[in-house]
């Protein structure tokens, strides 16, 4: 099947290797990513707060290029990407005036017609539904299902998953064999774009939700969000300054998680890429799908 894909800025940069994973877990279940063709950057976290009309104008931009290609539906792996597209399509839906100023911007046909999927949407309708035709090896670790704040906030326009504790990343661990954690940081912000500018702020918000998945026992961190893996992973230094002690939780992307599971390798998937070593144990055994794992879709008739 054919799938419409926006990367981002982060993907085709400094997340290469969430693409990489994306692309490979994709490829592994017969789904072809069409880039929506010469997109731009969505404005991220920034533009929102320097000129309203301008940062719904980015977004909206990529939405009717989407539309422009047929591209019914388009998966954003980032978050905060994500979350722009989203809020924009709600805004120029219920703010007509606004959304005329906009489309003047643009120069363009505008429709709000594109579904619009994160990672772990586009997981559990196309992906999961699936497994057991390419299931390899239990992804047997306890994981703490980072969601951040942008996936999940605000609620009322996003409706994905519950805003303070959401349960379809961990529901997706426990698909492929690993046990998520409950833990009370899941929807914390990592500080995203203050990397840069404040880092020490990032490193006591990294800090808390790093302590806390160690806390909760927690042997790896799953995120779906290139800014909460920067500042989880090459903040790591800074980290583990602020909480006075060397820390060496590896932190996944879901879809590297998965393609694990599927039997994709490590180089594939970008683990290589990773600031914090992730040093997960080899299983090198065949292994059927644990009864409790296989899904019933499509096997009752």
């Amino acid at each position: 099947m054919k799938l419409g894909y926006y990367p981002g800025c982060s993907l085709k940069g400094g997340s290469r290797e969430y693409k990489e994973s994306v692309v490979a877990v994709c490829r592994k279940f017969d789904i072809h990513l069409v880039e929506v063709p010469d997109w731009n950057c969505c404005g991220a976290t920034a533009a929102h707060n320097m000129n309203k009309e301008l940062s719904l104008a980015l977004p909206a931009r990529i939405l009717a290029q989407a539309e422009s290609a047929g591209l019914d539906e388009i998966v954003v792996p980032c978050a905060a990407c994500y979350n722009r597209l989203k809020v924009t399509q709600h805004e120029m839906a219920h703010q007509p005036e606004l959304a005329e100023k906009v489309k003047a911007i643009l120069g363009m046909e505008y429709k709000g017609s594109t579904s619009i999927l994160n990672i772990i949407q586009l997981i559990e309708k196309y992906i999961l539904p699936n497994l057991d035709d390419h299931y390899y090896r239990p992804f047997n670790y306890k994981a703490a299902c980072y969601y951040g704040c942008l996936l999940v906030r605000p609620h009322s326009i996003l409706q994905f998953d519950r805003a303070e504790d959401p349960q379809t990343m961990d529901e997706a661990i426990r698909k492929i064999g690993g046990t998520p954690v409950d833990w009370e940081f899941k929807v914390e912000c990592c500080g995203a774009g203050m990397s840069v500018s404040r880092t020490d702020l990032v490193a006591k918000l990294t800090g808390k939700v790093v302590e806390n998945a160690l806390y909760r026992k927690a042997e790896v961190i799953i995120v779906a969000c290139p800014m909460c893996h920067s500042n989880l992973d090459m903040r790591r230094p800074d980290v583990n300054k602020y909480l006075g002690v060397e820390t060496t939780i590896p932190v996944l992307y879901i879809t590297q998680a998965i393609g694990l599971a599927v039997g994709i390798d490590e180089k594939t998937l970008g683990l290589q890429r990773h600031f914090v070593p992730v040093h997960l144990p080899e299983r090198n055994e065949i292994v059927d799908m644990p009864a409790e794992l296989v899904t019933t879709q499509g096997k009752e008739e």
